[in-house]
């Protein structure tokens, strides 16, 4: 569920690369063999488990209304698209890994460690000395990405707040108190939160939250199916360009696990059967966030809220579905904070004396927190916050960066291949990232600026 369980991308980095092997002395560095003994690794069955927690975080239970800005029908197949666009994004990123691997003779890295691994080692000389800006580039990508998303949580559990304190089913931004205020109470529990400083008092919640998940989809199914006034085929297929943009945003962030791609397959026990693990985690994801969709569009309609529990009626069971969502909800924050946290810290904490590490850290863990509560108070529309967010950071960790990453690695060995292929395919992913990223951004960002003043 957490994109979070990832170790810190600085600390296997910071160091120089350089090509130790090529060839075939590359390809049979047996990096499996090479890692630290004595950690427990995980197997298939395990792997794709932790993909599925990786990937379904709290976005999913807004997807659905991302579905009646597009389109029905339209949104169900572009979703079973994107799971596989996703799918091949973070396979691209762990491939590219274990090819690496080999030339540079490191058993393991990050993200960011693949970032400037590849630019470093790569054929382009003249940008070699770029390599530690790309690396700070994804740093700030996922950092993004990430302490966006605690924005995102923050809104959801405030609307769920709200609803269960009005004991209404419309959720407005207005109110007494506005939602605003909601969020802005949330600043104190939060911060609470934001002081565990240890990943391990956190992870083992992530197993409730994905139960917590599974069930909120099979509800979505019960109460959509018992309110739905129409059949899907008579629902719309299709509604506007800009309501498709804003669809792909919330789509894709729905369903990626970028961030924490390097750390699961830097804990299997057989790293090379990652495309089977994928297969697995992203069929399990796909499916869930279809069902979420889907039901949530075509039973609640166009007055559909998210999250996507604030449509069930105000009965003991969902009542109680609501408040395990919040508690989900609530905990995935403190998972997503902790990680571009720790990753800002080890920049910050160079400004100061060890022996005060404990009082800095928490003043900051504070004040980041109270800013991520002063952008959710300005911006409080879920669906859109979560639109830019796909848009611009998935546009870029799950296509822009690795394309270049695997056509750096590719440029010599194996080359272009026939016509060029691979450059072509660079080109068109690359053209995709860009589009999703520029045009994506600015629909959901405008749409975002008009819903929240």
């Amino acid at each position: 569920m957490s994109r979070s369980s990832s170790r810190s991308p600085h600390r296997t980095g910071h160091h120089k690369y350089v090509i130790k092997a090529t060839g075939e002395a590359a390809r049979n560095y047996d990096f499996k063999a090479a890692r630290p003994p004595g950690r427990k690794r995980t197997n298939l069955i395990e792997t794709i488990g932790n993909l599925a927690k990786s990937c379904l975080g709290g976005g999913v239970v807004a997807i659905h209304e991302s579905y009646k800005m597009c389109g029905l029908l339209t949104s169900f197949v572009l979703t079973i698209v994107f799971g596989f666009c996703i799918s091949y994004a973070m396979y691209m990123i762990a491939h590219s890994a274990q090819r690496i691997y080999g030339r540079v003779q490191v058993p393991q890295m990050s993200y960011p460690d693949l970032a400037e691994a590849t630019l470093e080692t790569g054929p382009f000389v003249s940008i070699r000395k770029y390599s530690k800006c790309f690396r700070y580039l994804v740093d700030f990508t996922i950092c993004f990405n990430l302490f966006g998303s605690c924005c995102v949580y923050q809104i959801m559990m405030a609307r769920t707040i709200k609803q269960l304190v009005e004991g209404t089913n419309e959720v407005s931004l207005e109110g007494n108190p506005p939602l605003r205020v909601y969020i802005i109470c949330l600043v104190v529990p939060c911060t609470l939160l934001g002081m565990i400083t240890s990943l391990k008092y956190l992870a083992p919640f992530s197993i409730v939250a994905d139960f917590i998940i599974f069930t909120v989809a099979c509800a979505t199914v019960h109460y959509a199916s018992k309110v739905a006034e129409t059949s899907p085929l008579d629902m719309p297929v299709f509604k506007t360009v800009a309501g498709l943009f804003e669809f792909m945003g919330v789509c894709i962030f729905s369903m990626e696990g970028l961030g924490a791609v390097m750390a699961v397959e830097n804990n299997m026990e057989e790293p090379r059967n990652m495309g089977r693990a994928l297969f697995g985690g992203m069929s399990i994801v796909v499916s869930i966030v279809v069902t979420i969709g889907f039901f949530g569009y075509w039973g609640f309609g166009e007055m559909s809220k998210s999250p996507v529990t604030l449509n069930f009626p105000l009965e003991p069971f969902p009542i109680a579905l609501k408040l395990l969502l919040g508690f989900m909800i609530y905990v995935t924050f403190a998972l997503n904070f902790w990680f571009p946290f720790d990753l800002m810290w080890y920049y910050i904490k160079n400004k100061y004396d060890p022996s005060k590490y404990w009082l800095w850290e928490r003043v900051y863990r504070a004040i980041f927190i109270c800013g991520i509560t002063c952008i959710a108070t300005t911006f409080p529309n879920v669906s859109k916050f979560i639109g830019v967010l796909g848009s611009f950071c998935i546009s870029n960790m799950g296509f822009i960066y690795p394309a270049f990453i695997e056509l750096c690695l590719d440029w010599t060995d194996p080359g272009l291949g026939f016509m060029m292929w691979r450059f072509w395919r660079f080109i068109l992913i690359v053209t995709f990232g860009l589009t999703l990223c520029v045009v994506g951004t600015y629909t959901n960002v405008k749409g975002l600026i008009k819903e929240s003043f």
